[in-house]
């Protein structure tokens, strides 16, 4: 992939790529703060699906699109 559509594709997605590290950093304060079993899984669950999201996004933009989209 050329480097100038590797850009554009980033680009394009950056509004989710921030929502996914985000939850992740949610997800990691509650782990710390000994947040409930049922809030981290809670939090784990979104931070897995908006990661997931991410990948499905860039593949599609890259013209390589999953099998499945999650």
């Amino acid at each position: 992939m050329a480097k100038r559509s590797f850009i554009g594709i980033v680009e394009a997605g950056e509004a989710l790529i921030k929502k996914a590290i985000d939850a992740m950093r949610e997800l990691r304060a509650a782990e710390a703060a000994n947040a409930s079993a049922e809030e981290v899984e809670r939090l784990r669950l979104i931070a897995d699906s908006l990661y997931q999201a991410v990948i499905d996004f860039q593949l599609i933009e890259a013209k390589q699109a999953p099998d499945t989209i999650h």
